[in-house]
């Protein structure tokens, strides 16, 4: 047959199926009635005497065996069961076999001879890890937890190891209800070589729950340990960990001190106790902690790293603290110029650029903030990094003491030295915006349209709202609304607020329609933040997002009022609400990413900081 015959016998034959194809769609498509839909086949589920066949064929293959012992137990043809277990015994001596028995003659009601199998199967463990772990979980499958716990005790005996098996037999006692007996069985193999602290503080931590009883029980069985071992100082570690479960501090510095003194750890427990002190926002017990350290002379090592950590605290209170006096803000500046007076190499780290803040922003000094930052950019350590930041920050006091052209240079200096870095885009950022004060709106605008596309979200996101703004409210040549809107700005980052609020003022009197009145309130929300005005500042927010909700600001509000009950006021049912409105009300936010991620912490009880 040649080739032409039988490509034209294939075309007929397809022609012919496309067109039956065709009939049948239309058949089935006709309004008349449904599609019809093949009914799925499903695959029968084979009969007793099958499952038979298949095991008596290949009696080594281990699931034709379970799937017929599985079936004779549906059946509950007991003594068939029972033929079937012995007669595999013949084919494989597996302790396993011992409870399959032990199960067929249970559900017979042969309880005795039942025990005297599951017995065997515990008896048969000679020390073999892999093989204790697969009949204790088979034992675990049937609800025996008892006959489990009886393998992996007696595995830990033949081998005299009491590291191994002590987390499963701690979930195995907890299981029972038996917290002593978990507690005991975990903390009997530790220190571990299979592992640290941290992972049983998890293990514990799942064992306990929130049940002060047990968290009790575990502090007596790590001080009866303690008082035995008095140089471990594993268990102490554990005890001091459990104190802080607890929220007794007080208690868990007292273990700390002790460590300390035992090991003749030099300090460094006390340290790392007062930082963890520190992040639970447990303040004067990490200021005890470091006191601790200090009181021991300025000779010993983590003297001035204790000095400094204490320092940090105080900054942090200073900037939490809406009501800080004069006084307050004079200690801090005196503390830290002792400190490097003391400890110039500390000359170029992050405490000098909190030292600066407190002179710029809390004395109203801009120029000593300055002079302190121009003064550590000069050290041999300072690193590159650490230059760019501290210029970025000189820039904003060059503001603050209104050298707005010093401070353009400054940020140019930082632009031109990052330019591939996030550093540079700040820098950007922040000279677009002096542009923006200046009521330069048309270079700002250059700047920001670059801007818009950072690799920073938060850059990226400042640059957009600023974008906005000046593009919404430039309509024309008459940009007097805006120019006194950018001089507010100025003037509440100047921290003069007084002369701000007037400006704000100024706006809402003379242009009580004009479409810059969501940035006048959100303008007057961040000032109200600065102060700590939080429900002034959730009240500005609110009436954003309810009247001027489908405007650009619309889900800025929304963000910050999450933003305000989670952090400030440390209301997370209230934040979550927030985050929830914003994803539903503002599917195309900028801040969806955010507030999901944020979200889901939350509700899994581990706020953001």
């Amino acid at each position: 047959m040649s080739l032409r015959r039988i490509i034209g016998i294939s075309f007929l034959e397809v022609l012919l199926l496309l067109l039956m194809t065709a009939s049948i769609q239309a058949q089935s498509t006709d309004s008349s009635g449904p599609v019809i839909q093949p009914r799925e086949q499903k695959e029968p589920i084979p009969t007793r005497a099958e499952l038979a066949k298949m095991y008596d064929s290949n009696p080594g293959n281990s699931d034709a065996y379970h799937n017929y012992l599985s079936a004779l137990m549906t059946e509950m043809d007991y003594d068939a069961a029972k033929d079937l277990v012995t007669k595999q015994q013949r084919y494989n001596n597996s302790p396993d076999l011992h409870i399959d028995l032990g199960s067929v003659l249970e559900a017979a009601g042969s309880q005795k001879k039942a025990k005297e199998e599951f017995d065997a199967a515990v008896a048969s463990v000679n020390g073999d890890e892999v093989r204790a772990q697969q009949l204790a979980g088979a034992f675990s499958a049937l609800g025996k937890d008892e006959y489990a716990i009886q393998i992996y005790e007696r595995c830990r005996n033949i081998l005299r190891n009491p590291y191994v098996f002590s987390t499963q037999l701690a979930r195995l006692y907890a299981k029972k209800g038996d917290i002593n007996n978990a507690i005991d069985a975990l903390l009997s193999g530790n220190p571990s070589p299979y592992g640290g602290p941290d992972e049983t503080k998890a293990t514990l931590l799942e064992l306990l729950g929130n049940d002060p009883g047990n968290l009790q029980l575990a502090q007596k069985s790590l001080l009866r340990r303690i008082n035995l071992q008095p140089d471990n100082t594993y268990f102490a570690e554990l005890l001091t960990w459990l104190y802080t479960q607890k929220g007794d501090w007080e208690g868990a510095l007292i273990q700390v001190e002790a460590i300390d003194e035992r090991t003749r750890g030099a300090g460094l427990g006390l340290l790392q106790f007062a930082q963890q002190a520190e992040k639970e926002g447990q303040h004067a017990i990490a200021n005890k902690s470091l006191d601790a350290i200090m009181e021991r002379g300025k000779e010993q090592a983590y003297y001035s790293l204790a000095l400094s950590q204490k320092l940090g605290i105080a900054q942090q209170k200073l900037e939490t603290d809406p009501n800080f006096s004069h006084e307050e803000v004079q200690a801090q500046i005196h503390a830290y110029d002792s400190f490097f007076n003391n400890y110039p190499q500390y000359g170029a780290s992050e405490m000098v650029r909190d030292y600066a803040r407190v002179e710029a922003q809390f004395n109203n000094n801009p120029k000593k903030g300055i002079q302190l930052l121009q003064h550590a950019i000069q050290q041999a350590m300072a690193s590159r990094e650490f230059i760019g930041r501290a210029k970025l920050q000189m820039g904003d006091y060059q503001i603050l003491d209104g050298k707005i052209w010093e401070a353009s240079l400054t940020y140019s200096q930082v632009d031109k030295d990052f330019k591939q870095d996030v550093l540079g885009e700040e820098a950007r950022f922040r000279n677009a915006k002096l542009a923006y004060y200046r009521g330069d709106f048309k270079w700002a605008q250059t700047q920001l349209s670059v801007l818009k596309a950072s690799t920073s979200e938060l850059i990226a996101n400042d640059a957009l709202y600023l974008s906005v703004l000046i593009t919404e409210n430039t309509p024309d040549s008459n940009n007097a609304a805006l120019l006194m809107f950018s001089r507010a700005d100025l003037l509440l980052f100047q921290n003069k607020n007084e002369l701000a609020q007037k400006e704000l003022d100024s706006i809402t009197s003379i242009y009580p329609k004009h479409p810059l009145q969501d940035d006048v309130l959100m303008l007057r929300s961040n000032l109200a933040q600065k102060n700590h005005d939080y429900e002034k500042a959730l009240g500005y927010l609110q009436t954003i997002y309810t009247t001027y909700g489908k405007d650009v600001l619309g889900d800025d509000a929304v963000f910050k009022t999450a933003e305000i009950y989670e952090r400030a006021l440390k209301k997370p049912d209230e934040a979550k609400k927030y985050y929830e409105k914003l994803i539903l009300d503002y599917p195309g936010s900028t801040y969806i990413q955010t507030a999901r991620v944020r979200l889901q912490a939350l509700s899994a009880g581990t706020p953001q900081t």
